[in-house]
């Protein structure tokens, strides 16, 4: 049995989907977007780097998620330093949460700070205009994502802060808001590993947790350094559905690994980096950039990921 075979994800022949030939204006990459499901329609919204390096958002759409896709003709979230000085060097790597009972989307993304990347997030109920709410974590802080509903009255939030003291690690945080603005009880949820791990020393969350029947399940990155540079993986995690902060399951082996020439070669080698998928059914679509240079698309079942989980996994 080929080592293809076993993988749970399966990417689509015609990846990359996306690259930034596709857009109706110049740029040097497009990729890691936030993934969203709007009224039949898939949004995408991308990570775009300019010819200078500083990086905006822009929207794609798409009736089926994989062709045909209608880009915005112009930057549709440019980074804004005059008004949030915290932008002054891009806005990164968005993550999509629908809040129903706010009636909008909320988009946590990078800011890249003269201080460093932190954590802000905007809200939008048309994906043409957005609302920002400024920094909600500070430096350094990046990979966050919402849960779409609260506990015990409060909003949640993954993340992943680093210490400037490279030997503590960087681990997948997890912090409470009663408002969206004011943040607190933070705590390590899930740490990563130590020693010759696929997830050692360095881990973040990549998609918006899923809500599933048996828990929150989460697709994480991790990053192993090796003599040839870093590699980015993905494993998983399943939290429970009424308390996030426990941890009832974490694979040991990763699930999905840079493997073809769009995704071992580019601005950065040997990344996938998913920051969006889409739930229909038992199927999901998963959306991942691709050595810094591409946006890719990978599919699977909900149920094998579970079914996978369970077999290769151990509590945290």
């Amino acid at each position: 049995m080929s080592n293809a075979s076993l993988e749970i994800f399966h990417r689509h022949p015609g990846n990359p989907i996306i690259s930034a030939g596709d857009l109706p204006y110049p740029a040097n990459t497009i990729f890691n977007a936030g993934a969203i499901q709007v009224e039949g329609d898939t949004v995408l919204l991308m990570r775009v780097e300019d010819r200078r390096g500083i990086s905006h958002l822009t929207v794609a759409r798409s009736c089926d998620g994989i062709s045909n896709w209608q880009i915005d003709p112009q930057p549709t979230l440019k980074p804004s330093p005059d008004t949030h000085p915290e932008e002054i060097w891009g806005i990164e790597d968005p993550r999509i949460t629908c809040l129903e009972d706010q009636k909008v989307w909320a988009v946590t993304y990078t800011a890249y700070s003269q201080a460093g990347p932190l954590v802000s997030l905007a809200t939008t109920t048309d994906f043409r205009t957005f609302k920002r709410h400024g920094v909600v974590m500070p430096p350094e802080d990046k990979d966050a994502a919402l849960f779409p509903v609260r506990f015990d009255g409060r909003w949640a939030m993954l993340h992943r802060p680093v210490s400037n003291m490279p030997s503590t690690g960087a681990h997948i945080w997890l912090s409470f808001s009663p408002d969206l603005k004011h943040w607190g009880d933070h705590q390590i949820l899930i740490r990563a590993r130590r020693g010759a791990w696929w997830d050692a020393n360095k881990i973040g969350l990549s998609p918006p947790p899923l809500q599933t029947q048996e828990g929150w399940l989460l697709l994480y990155h991790g990053v192993k350094t090796t003599a040839s540079g870093a590699i980015y993986r993905l494993g998983l995690a399943l939290l429970d559905l009424d308390d996030p902060r426990q941890v009832l399951a974490r694979s040991d082996e990763w699930i999905f690994s840079p493997r073809e020439p769009y995704e071992l070669f580019g601005d950065v080698d040997k990344v996938v980096f998913p920051c969006g998928w889409i739930l229909d059914g038992d199927a999901i679509r998963l959306y991942y950039g691709a050595a810094d240079s591409c946006l890719a698309l990978a599919t699977g079942r909900l149920s094998e990921l579970l079914s996978w989980l369970k077999a290769h996994g151990t509590g945290d």
